[in-house]
């Protein structure tokens, strides 16, 4: 009878009893009511911003990346200070304060998957890695990857960012000297430089600005320990001397130097080629630098390949996608970070390039896809640490063409890019800012600007102070010098746009002597 009763339940359960087989979703999404094109901080940004206003938005990013959004200043800063032999795996570092922390911005817990995008209850971010958006089609609001994959929007921001420029005396010199040139700007190049680094018995980095200081700096604190020559070498007169007046560009140069950096000013490269195992470097004047690798950190190029196709407009002087106050380039288009050129209503039209600056225009961007309508009025700040001891902050248009006037006085123990993250408890300074400040400045600064003063002397320490950029008398820039936590008042300051009769009596503000 048991024999009878189990051949009887062999048979197939009624069609109605049988759970419907799904069909599988495919990896990439054919529709994203959020495109974000481009994997960086901009974009990260704006799809924090959105997921704000509209929690269940579903923002799909798409990065030609094999990385998710991540920070990219520790790469150039902290990460070469990390004390940990596997840095370059796990990309955490500890800030000068001694906390530590990654340089990706969420885990990958954060994200939801690209298949489930369109499915997943109360939406989310994800991200498509290893794809490049290679043309788009603004009219039917779509666009198309490399392999062929369209994806159709409701809305899209350009986060594309820049790439790396090039010498062409580089570019020009062959394969042997391209293979040993660093340009650096990602993940992967800061791995690279870091291997380099241990390995090989020279570096030469090209370029006096930011990204080429920063670097000399991190590889020259490293260059006694590893045996490492570190030479630096840039057509100014000083570091950064396309932003700081000539005397504090040259007090860092010397600051610079103590790194164990050998700095080479008013290096113009004639001709780079590869000799005897040898990258040789032979200046217009005749100096000749031999080494076993390069680094060119001479600027970055907007990324607009996807102009031609999209028929947007890309500005003929600073470059990048041609944008409204509200950085639209068209009804469902934004543009932020790096690639974007937009309408400053205090500065007039500017292109900027720093972390704070696609942190604040990639949060804006994301509010006005949400229907904001917000114009952009924050005046961004950019920072710079050479080492942990020195660092600046500064905001508006800073430009050493401009006349400036500098309030310098000494420096306390307090006053270090070391000493700011024990308070803080951040190394990425633009994410704790605070407007709250702003208001102590309220109606404090009035006058009629007087002649700019003469620059101080060079055998003065400038260890701490503020130094103003004027444009028809009137304070476009600031550079706070081992000053922090006071930006709020600088960003006041350019916003009210007034002439200043006494500008010693402006630094003050900045609280700069006091103790």
């Amino acid at each position: 009878i048991l024999t009878r009763l189990l051949n009887c339940s062999s048979d197939p359960p009624p069609a109605s009893a049988m759970s419907p087989v799904e069909p599988a979703l495919p990896e990439v999404p054919e529709h994203a009511p959020y495109l974000l094109i481009g994997g960086g901080t901009a974009s990260f940004a704006a799809a924090r911003s959105i997921r704000a206003r509209d929690p269940g938005a579903r923002v799909l990013i798409v990065t030609d990346e094999a990385d998710l959004p991540y920070m990219r200043p520790p790469l150039s800063k902290e990460l070469w200070f990390s004390d940990d032999p596997s840095v370059t795996e796990t990309l955490r570092f500890k800030q000068w304060n001694g906390k530590e922390r990654s340089i990706y911005f969420q885990p990958p817990s954060f994200y939801v998957s690209p298949r489930e995008l369109q499915t997943v209850e109360n939406g989310g971010v994800a991200v498509l890695m290893d794809r490049k958006v290679t043309h788009m089609d603004v009219r039917g609001s779509k666009v198309k990857l490399s392999d062929g994959t369209e994806i159709s929007y409701d809305k899209c921001l350009i986060a594309t960012g820049g790439v790396p420029r090039n010498l062409q005396v580089i570019e020009r010199a062959g394969e042997e000297v391209k293979k040993r040139t660093t340009l650096f700007r990602k993940i992967e190049d800061f791995r690279a430089l870091e291997k380099v680094s241990r390995e090989l018995k020279s570096i030469t980095i090209i370029g006096g600005g930011f990204l080429g200081s920063e670097l000399a700096c991190a590889l020259g604190r490293r260059s006694a320990d590893l045996g490492l020559e570190v030479v630096q070498m840039f057509p100014e007169k000083g570091n950064m001397g396309k932003v700081l007046p000539e005397y504090l560009s040259n007090w860092t140069t010397e600051k610079v130097k103590k790194e164990g950096v050998t700095v080479l000013t008013d290096a113009v490269v004639k001709n780079v080629s590869y000799k005897d195992g040898k990258v040789q470097i032979r200046m217009k004047d005749g100096r000749v630098v031999k080494t076993d690798h390069v680094v060119a950190a001479v600027g970055l190029e907007p990324n607009v390949e996807l102009a031609r196709s999209a028929g947007l407009e890309v500005d003929s002087d600073f470059g990048g996608y041609r944008v409204n106050a509200e950085l639209q380039a068209r009804a469902n288009i934004w543009v932020a970070g790096d690639a974007a050129c937009f309408y400053d209503i205090k500065l007039g039209r500017r292109r900027v390039e720093h972390h704070d600056h696609a942190v604040v225009s990639g949060r804006l961007a994301g509010e006005n896809m949400t229907g904001a309508d917000k114009p952009y009025w924050h005046q961004s700040m950019f920072w710079s640490d050479l080492g942990p001891d020195v660092g600046y902050e500064a905001i508006g248009i800073v430009d050493s063409n401009l006349p400036t006037v500098g309030v310098f006085t000494k420096a306390t123990a307090k006053d270090t890019p070391r000493a700011v993250t024990e308070l803080s408890g951040t190394g990425i300074r633009s994410e704790s800012e605070t407007e709250a400040v702003a208001g102590a400045v309220a109606g404090a600064v009035a006058g009629a600007a007087g002649a700019p003063a003469p620059p101080p002397q060079q055998k003065e320490d400038y260890g701490k102070g503020v130094i103003f950029y004027l444009r028809d008398k009137v304070v476009v820039g600031i550079v706070l010098w081992n000053v922090f936590n006071r930006m709020p008042i600088a960003r006041k300051i350019i916003k009210d746009g007034e002439e200043h009769a006494d500008l010693n009596e402006v630094a003050k503000l900045f609280n700069i002597h006091d103790d």
